[in-house]
């Protein structure tokens, strides 16, 4: 998938570092709530702000966020955002090396983890909580008979679609907006 909102990965030290699990949920609290202070995404993610500071620091090196000076009220103050939202990586990309290739295999490995995990968490919630989303949220499985072209098209198409809602300009009608993640997988399997 070639987009300029997207940034294919093809070093694996990038892929390393947007793949441990406080540095992913600090990516994803930005994509959410947009640019944020160390504070800020201290007090959204449970943790220490000398925490956040050594990840911020790794997802930098990594070009995966970068400081934005201009939202800073004053000197002291350092707000931090995405440099791109959306990330990309084909574990093919590193067959070339088995180190290279072991780190994109446990990227992917980590990154299914984190949407089962959330996934998890809501059927996990409590009755009341669930109640307020009546029978929104969704699962859905097909199993389908295709072709790898016709597969790379199915996800073009479910990834535009998702797309046009992630970047949406919400409707400012003070309805209840709150974060909803969804995920999808295609992949050839064996029933």
């Amino acid at each position: 998938m070639n987009s300029p909102d997207v940034r294919q990965i093809t070093d694996s030290r990038v892929l390393a570092a947007m793949s441990h699990p406080l540095r992913r949920r600090l990516m994803d609290v930005f994509k959410v709530h947009g640019p944020s202070t160390v504070g800020l995404l201290a007090e959204r993610t449970d943790q220490a702000p000398a925490n956040v500071s050594h990840h911020l620091k790794v997802l930098a090196a990594a070009d995966l966020v970068a400081e934005a000076p201009e939202l800073a009220r004053d000197r002291r103050e350092r707000w931090w955002r995405l440099v791109t939202r959306r990330l990309s990586w084909s574990n093919a990309d590193f067959d070339a090396d088995p180190a290279s290739r072991a780190v994109a295999d446990a990227a992917t490995s980590l990154n299914l983890d984190r949407h089962v995990a959330l996934a998890r968490a809501w059927h996990a919630a409590d009755e009341g909580t669930q109640a307020t989303w009546n029978d929104a949220p969704f699962s859905t499985d097909h199993w389908l008979s295709l072709t790898p072209q016709e597969l790379a098209e199915l996800s073009r198409e479910v990834v535009e679609v998702l797309g046009r809602w992630a970047d949406r300009e919400p409707p400012d009608d003070d309805a209840d907006r709150r974060p909803v993640f969804v995920f999808v997988h295609g992949v050839p399997a064996r029933p």
